[in-house]
């Protein structure tokens, strides 16, 4: 396993193909680093003993220890521990840790892998490409991420039907060495600080669409690939320092003509297995959500408390109520995923046929739960927000600048005008008001809460998966019969 410094230390190493801001930059440019740091939390923590069993694991294919970031879930405890651990890394640094990405990606290849191949008779080697690949993956504790979301072209056409082809991430060539693909990837969180980029279909597909039945692993420096970043830093402070200083990147994926030698390739020209894997990376993502989303919500939590505590507000019984509301919202999406690991199995759902055993055995969370957590939770973001603003009031979005607050002419009179509450130094509230205005009034807020609506899908396509899956006509029968009506069935939930 690794340490943050190794793992900045291999950044350092890797070709330049970032762009950001019309510049061609390294990985550990400065303005990089706070993400780099964000994501060495997983090391940092990693290496203490109290958290050894949360974010370490032992890898059923070679029986050493390594990070349970890069592990195949092999039991329910596995799934248990994996939402711990995106809780507790979550809450040091008060957001987003990113690194789940490639743990959800591994996850989902490593069964429609073993699926293609089964369906394929031996033809085809992706899992045992996986495999190989995966055991480097873990050995070397490789930040991972991956590359889902395409550009899409126009919304209401099928990738096939598109007017530019590359408008889904496609195989363009075949080679007797490998594949030829093309397109763009976007919305990529942390490409521009991974070590390795997995990509996965971004939809179902139909027959006429098995060109964009490819899955696959590069490194993030890879010829043929250049990146444009997004990269979200909070607005820089001289005087008074942030306890941490959270942030994130995204990018912009552009295949250019890349070649992918066939040992990096899992699924190249299946269809029916490229919808799957697109929805079982989401299934993974969101269950990873149902860790993420509660550590926010504690931070949205214990920072409304505070700005009712230096509001002097805090026993008013309207904030009561909205203290409750995101502990509610916050524990139903823990409890939902919760739910979700402890009815994992090696299955999946299939239209028409229910849950159906898949993959080589490695355990699946329960679709219905981690969709229900992931929507309750996300449709929440904006609600959440609305909570802060109403209990802090207008001054996050007008309070002074921290050189006001040491320049000898205002410092004083800041000092005496900005105090609300006796009961907490005038330091700190200035402190809270700066914090909160990241929160509520930065650029970084604002992408955090899209973020937090979308990432992982958004609310509507839970809501598709939650409807087509539950058993709603059992449910109909169960009514038929207490009501008194033909073809009712007062046993048909009793074995469910």
């Amino acid at each position: 396993m690794r340490t943050k410094e190794q793992y900045i230390q291999g950044l350092s190493g890797m070709k330049r193909n970032v762009y950001y801001d019309g510049e061609l930059i390294d990985r550990t440019d400065e303005r990089q680093m706070d993400c780099i740091n964000t994501i060495g939390t997983t090391y940092d923590e990693a290496l203490r003993p109290e958290f050894e069993q949360l974010c370490t694991a032992t890898s059923h294919l070679t029986g050493e220890k390594i990070s349970r970031f890069n592990h195949i879930h092999q039991n329910t405890d596995d799934l248990h521990n994996k939402q711990d651990m995106t809780r507790m890394l979550c809450q040091k640094v008060g957001g987003c840790i990113q690194r789940c990405m490639g743990t959800d990606a591994t996850n989902a290849i490593y069964n429609v892998s073993y699926e293609a191949d089964r369906a394929n008779n031996g033809t085809t080697q992706y899992h045992e490409n996986f495999k190989k690949w995966l055991i480097r993956f873990q050995k070397e504790d490789l930040v991972g991420c991956c590359a889902q979301t395409d550009v899409k072209g126009d919304r209401m056409l099928r990738p096939a039907d598109q007017p530019d082809p590359d408008a889904y991430v496609r195989i363009k060539e075949r080679l007797s060495d490998g594949i030829v693909v093309s397109g763009c990837k976007l919305h990529i969180s942390e490409a521009s600080v991974a070590d390795e980029v997995l990509v996965v279909p971004t939809r179902a597909l139909r027959p006429e669409d098995k060109d964009y039945a490819v899955a696959f692993a590069i490194p993030g420096d890879w010829d043929g690939l250049k990146q444009v970043v997004t990269i979200r830093n909070l607005r820089p402070r001289e005087h008074f320092k942030r306890g941490f200083m959270p942030a994130a990147t995204d990018s912009y994926m552009i295949f250019d003509d890349c070649f992918v030698p066939w040992e990096r390739v899992f699924l190249a020209g299946e269809p029916q297995h490229g919808g799957v894997l697109a929805l079982l990376f989401a299934l993974f993502h969101r269950h990873s959500y149902s860790g993420c989303k509660p550590a926010i919500g504690d931070v949205v939590l214990g920072a409304a408390a505070l700005a009712a505590q230096v509001n002097n507000v805090e026993r008013a019984p309207h904030v009561r109520k909205m203290l409750a509301e995101i502990i509610m919202i916050s524990e139903l999406g823990y409890a939902a995923g919760y739910t979700a690991s402890n009815l994992g199995k090696p299955e999946v759902f299939m239209p028409g046929e229910g849950f159906i055993p898949y993959g080589p055995g490695s355990y699946i969370p329960n679709s219905i739960y981690c969709n229900v957590g992931r929507c309750l939770s996300g449709e929440a973001v904006w609600h959440e927000a609305e909570i802060l603003c109403d209990i802090a009031g207008g001054v996050v979005a007008t309070f002074p600048h921290e050189k006001d607050f040491v320049n000898p002419e205002t410092r004083d009179l800041l000092m005496k005008y900005t105090k609300r509450s006796a009961n907490m130094p005038v330091e700190d509230q200035a402190q809270f008001w700066r914090y909160l205005g990241d929160w509520l009034c930065s650029a970084s807020g604002s992408v955090r809460n899209v973020g937090g609506y979308h990432g992982g899908g958004s609310p509507v396509m839970e809501q598709i998966a939650i409807t087509s899956q539950y058993d709603i006509e059992a449910r109909k029968k169960l009514v038929r019969y207490i009501a008194g009506m033909s073809g009712g069935d007062r046993d048909v939930l009793s074995s469910q």
